[in-house]
C-alpha cells in the first residue's frame, strides 16, 4: 500500500502554490517526497514558501505570471532549463471576483478566464515535452486541474465569470484528457470550501452555515486537499483519467 500510493522521486510543478489550495496541494507533496516546484506571480511569497518547505523536503520556487500566454510559455522555458522530465503538473493558479449582476463589466470577464481557463489550457501545452518524457503506458504523467464545485452546482454569491471558469476547466479537463493519452492523464480536483485567502471574506461571514450544509459538517483541511492530490498523482490514481473529483465534504451532492 505504502508504494500503491507513492509519490516519492517524482518531479512536480504546483502553480500558484505559495497559498491556499496550491499550498495545501504542494505541501502535500513534499512531504510525501516529491520534488516540488512552486510558481506564482508574487516572487517574494513564493520563494518564502519553497523555503518553509524545504525543511521537510525539496521544493523551489518559480516566479511566473500565469495570466498571458507568453507568461505561460515563459515558465514552462524555466522548468526546461532546470529539468528534463515533469511527471505531475497542477494547475491551481487562480482568480476569482464577485460584483451584482449590473455592475458586472468586461474587465470582471477578462481577468479570471485569462488565468482560470487560458493560463490552465496554455501552461499544458507548453509542457507538453517534459510530460511526454515522463509519462509510460503503466505509469502516465499527470495533469491535475483545480476547478471547483462552483463549477458543479450554481453558486449563492455573484461570482459569475469565476463559476463558468470553472466549468469550463472541467470540460478542459475531459478534453485533454481524450487528447493526452495513453501518456498522459489529466483529471480535475473540485474544492469545496476550504481556509484560504480567496474564501477568507466568506468563510467569514457564512463559515459556520457552510460548514452546516456539507454532508460531513465541516470545512475542508490542508490534508484533505492533500490526500486526494497525491492520490491522483501516485500509482493508485493511474486509471483516471478526465475524472472531475469533488472535494467538498459532500456539498455538490445536495446543492
Amino acid at each position: 500500500m505504502t508504494d500503491l500510493f507513492s509519490v516519492a522521486g517524482k518531479t512536480a510543478l504546483v502553480t500558484g502554490g505559495s497559498r491556499g489550495i496550491g499550498k495545501m496541494i504542494a505541501g502535500g507533496l513534499v512531504a510525501a517526497g516529491a520534488r516540488v516546484y512552486l510558481s506564482s506571480r508574487n516572487a517574494d511569497a513564493c520563494a518564502a514558501t519553497a523555503t518553509e518547505f524545504s525543511a521537510v523536503g525539496r521544493c523551489e520556487a518559480v516566479a511566473a505570471d500565469l495570466s498571458s500566454e507568453d507568461g505561460c510559455r515563459s515558465l514552462a522555458e524555466e522548468m526546461a532549463r532546470r529539468e528534463q522530465r515533469l511527471d505531475v503538473l497542477v494547475n491551481n493558479a487562480g482568480n476569482t471576483w464577485g460584483a451584482p449582476l449590473e455592475e458586472f463589466d468586461e474587465a470582471a470577464w477578462d481577468r479570471v478566464l485569462s488565468l482560470n481557463v487560458k493560463g490552465v489550457f496554455h501552461t499544458t501545452k507548453f509542457l507538453l515535452p517534459l510530460l511526454q518524457a515522463a509519462g509510460t503506458d503503466d505509469d502516465p504523467a499527470r495533469v491535475i486541474n483545480v476547478g471547483s464545485i462552483d463549477g458543479i452546482h450554481v453558486p449563492v454569491l455573484e461570482t459569475y465569470s469565476y463559476a463558468a471558469s470553472k466549468a469550463a476547466v472541467h470540460q478542459l479537463t475531459r478534453h485533454l484528457a481524450r487528447r493526452l493519452a495513453p501518456r498522459i492523464t489529466v483529471n480535475a480536483i473540485a474544492p469545496g470550501p476550504f481556509e484560504s485567502k480567496m474564501m477568507a471574506a466568506t468563510l467569514e461571514a457564512f463559515g459556520d452555515r457552510i460548514a452546516e450544509s456539507a454532508p460531513l459538517k465541516r470545512i475542508g483541511r490542508p490534508d484533505d486537499m492533500a490526500g486526494a492530490a497525491i492520490y491522483l498523482a501516485s500509482r493508485a490514481g493511474a486509471y483516471l483519467t478526465g475524472v472531475i473529483l469533488p472535494v467538498d465534504g459532500g456539498i455538490a451532492t445536495v446543492g
